[in-house]
């Protein structure tokens, strides 16, 4: 039995909902080859961040689904949070992160991440 790890920075990003598959395989996608079955496990060391698989063919899935999460988690001075001390949209991003969560799990089979054809 076989493991790999590697650790690595995302780059900063606005708020929103972003496509970052193409950034994890540069960064994992030769340890990922070696493998012709196994489970690739994604971890983010960040408290107002998550990650989540979507459909990335339409780009308007991105729009929509930051347009639900922000009917779902408002922020500005009508929503009720009172920790507040990091700016008004800290707090819903914490509770967006808690929603989707920090980690996911992807099957590898023959090398590569065996994403659907719309993920």
């Amino acid at each position: 039995m076989s493991f790999s790890q590697h650790e690595f920075t995302l780059p900063a990003m606005r708020r929103g909902c972003h496509l970052v598959t193409d950034k994890i395989i540069k960064e994992i996608g030769p340890s990922v080859r070696q493998y012709r079955v196994g489970l690739a496990h994604f971890f983010l060391q960040h408290t107002s961040a998550s990650l989540t698989i979507n459909e990335n063919a339409d780009p308007d899935v991105r729009t929509d689904m930051e347009t639900g999460l922000n009917l779902i988690v408002p922020e500005g001075s009508k929503a009720p949070w009172v920790h507040t001390a990091e700016g008004p949209d800290d707090m819903p991003a914490h509770v967006k992160s808690s929603m989707f969560g920090a980690s996911l799990t992807i099957p590898i089979t023959n090398g590569r991440l065996n994403l659907g054809t719309w993920q």
